[in-house]
């Protein structure tokens, strides 16, 4: 599998790296990270390849690219809004629009709260076009003990709906 993880803005940026961080290690990983991201964390825990935002002729940025999925986590609300508005002015946007075009998974974790009316009119009209919207939602069912726990629960989740097998949080066995 082929991944491409863009990280916007500079908060929630631990959720985008432990995501990296749990991948699985036969993922080909392709990394973009705005410029507050990568002020705030760095990857050196794990082969990826790292773009940078402004490089919007990275090899990511075509459709021949061919990778399986694309997630934005986190997703600030400028990116999702431009992505909604079909805006591909840094790479991160420019993937996002190439996801959408090859009809590929894209994944869209927005991080701000509450939510506006124009931020969730965004998420609704992205969503009728097959993005996954999926913001990191605690899952106070999934009994967990720890910040930590919780984050490989999000994280888990994530993987579930890009198809990427993980054992990270306990499932439920009815």
């Amino acid at each position: 599998m082929k991944l491409i993880v863009a990280i916007t803005g500079a908060s929630g940026v631990a959720l985008g790296k432990k995501f990296v961080d749990c991948l699985p290690e036969d993922i080909e990983v392709h990394v973009i990270v705005s410029d507050n991201a990568f002020t705030v964390e760095s990857f050196e825990n794990r082969k990826v390849t790292l773009h940078a935002s402004e490089d919007i002729a990275a090899s990511v940025s075509s459709g021949s690219f061919r990778v399986d999925a694309t997630a934005i986590i986190p997703c600030s609300m400028n990116t999702l809004a431009k992505v909604a508005c079909g805006i591909s002015d840094n790479l991160a946007t420019r993937v996002a629009a190439v996801a959408l075009k090859e009809q590929k998974k894209l994944l869209l974790a927005p991080r701000e709260l509450p939510f506006s009316a124009i931020a969730l009119e965004n998420m609704q009209k992205l969503a009728a076009l097959g993005v996954i919207i999926a913001p990191p939602v605690m899952g106070y069912y999934s009994d967990v003990s720890s910040l930590e726990e919780m984050e490989e629960f999000i994280v888990g989740k994530w993987f579930d709906v890009l198809g990427i097998e993980n054992s990270l949080y306990e499932r439920w066995e009815g």
